[in-house]
């Protein structure tokens, strides 16, 4: 069978995949809170969850302990796969520069999988939700969703030799990443309606097992493994698994280490600004006084698509009359826009809008990527990604546990807080960038 180069259908259905999963996990953790807080079922009618919105009512503030926990458990899960999926995220990725960017797309298809196996497993059989502690320490030492997107844009820079189009093909990779994730969250509340979450969980399981197979039999190695190259059971190979994001940097003049630098502090503080606050939206939206069912959860994720559809179009138009560092500044400042929007919004339609000034928001990470990668060599790209997947994963981790932590603390009072507290955050990578 003759092997391609096209990342891009191992990308798509990767975050399908995934993201058709991360809504139903977050309401599946929730309804078993809810269970075991209020002995009954959580039922939904004409697309209005059953929440209690009458502050007075001890209902209402037993719905608010439900919420704490479902935060504080999603928060121990994430910590949990924390120093594992660090660790692989930086070995991984930089192993591809001499072994091949393969292993670091299909150890995380594989831990995919795991994953998502693991909480069918429980769906169906009705285990303890502490048995999903396992699962997430073993997909966190098969890299996780850092790795294998440190994976998927150091096989498009390996492609992407001309610099002006790398702008494009980050951001076009970003897109996918978008729609994707968009699709996935309008289908996964018709899903849950459909199927129950026993089944829901199987489809993802399914999805993860045709990508582990395109990418075994279908997909086309970028980096060729030279004759001398050291075997990764020997000492030597053992060793350049751990030297490569050392020797990036050791090896720098001191301006490319300044600028790599900044540019990582950009792009750690604008993700922990924005990832943070992107992941309480399904909380946000189920609780009062937006008591959102799947469906409309699911219809606001797939309106996010549009956020990103729009930030590839600008990465498109401004690459070829702006600076990247403006285009960067652009995005940002969309995102403090849609975020204070966010934090206000008290009806359905106004939570809807909240996508129209966060339509150029998904610019700045993938500029920023593609920033940095112009800075190093054609060799030292897979160890220049390695330490963004690292940065990104604890980035990731440790902002959900901020955020996770901050909203169980101010949802009785001000549900929107985080979402102020995000825009504030990130004034500090707008200004490093300006």
């Amino acid at each position: 069978m003759k092997q391609l180069q096209l990342v891009e259908p191992v990308m798509a259905i990767y975050c399908f995949a995934s993201f058709v999963s991360f809504p139903i996990i977050g309401q599946y953790i929730y309804r078993r809170m809810w269970e075991d807080e209020f002995n009954n079922t959580l039922t939904f009618n004409d697309n209005v969850s059953l929440c209690e919105t009458n502050q007075s009512s001890p209902n209402y503030i037993h719905q608010k302990e439900v919420q704490k926990r479902a935060s504080m458990f999603s928060t121990r899960l994430d910590l949990i796969s924390l120093v594992p999926s660090l660790l692989m995220a930086l070995i991984l990725v930089s192993y591809g520069d001499n072994h091949g960017r393969k292993a670091s797309l299909l150890l995380p298809s594989i831990g995919g999988f795991i994953s998502v196996t693991a909480y069918c497993s429980v769906a169906f059989f009705e285990l303890p939700l502490e048995v999903l502690y396992l699962s997430s320490v073993v997909s966190g030492f098969l890299g996780g969703f850092a790795t294998f997107f440190g994976g998927c844009f150091s096989y498009i820079v390996d492609i992407a030799k001309d610099l002006q189009k790398k702008n494009i093909r980050i951001a076009f990779i970003d897109m996918i990443f978008g729609v994707a994730s968009g699709v996935a969250g309008i289908t996964s509340g018709y899903i849950i309606n459909a199927l129950g979450f026993n089944w829901s969980f199987f489809i993802s399981a399914i999805l993860h097992i045709i990508n582990i197979l395109y990418i075994i039999f279908i997909l086309e190695e970028t980096v060729k493994r030279s004759e001398f190259y050291q075997p990764v059971l020997s000492k030597e190979g053992f060793k350049e698994l751990f030297s490569g994001v050392f020797l990036l940097f050791k090896h720098a003049s001191c301006k490319k280490r300044l600028t790599i630098g900044l540019l990582l502090f950009a792009f750690m503080f604008f993700l922990f600004a924005d990832f943070g606050a992107a992941s309480l939206f399904t909380l946000y939206e189920l609780d009062s006084p937006l008591c959102w069912d799947p469906v409309l959860i699911g219809w606001g994720s797939a309106l996010s698509t549009f956020c990103f559809v729009g930030s590839f179009l600008g990465v498109f138009l401004f690459t070829r009359c702006l600076k990247d560092s403006y285009i960067v500044l652009i995005g940002m400042a969309s995102w403090i826009g849609g975020i204070i929007m966010a934090a206000f919004a008290t009806t359905t339609v106004t939570m809807m809008l909240v996508r129209v000034p966060l339509l150029f928001s998904a610019m700045p990470l993938p500029v920023m990527r593609s920033m940095m990668s112009k800075v190093v060599l054609e060799n030292e790209q897979g160890a220049l990604f390695a330490c963004i997947a690292c940065l990104e994963s604890l980035t990731g981790s440790l902002t959900i546990v901020f955020y996770n932590s901050i909203y169980a603390a101010t949802v009785l009072w001000f549900p929107g807080f985080c979402f102020l507290l995000s825009a504030a955050l990130c004034l500090i990578p707008l200004g490093v960038v300006w």
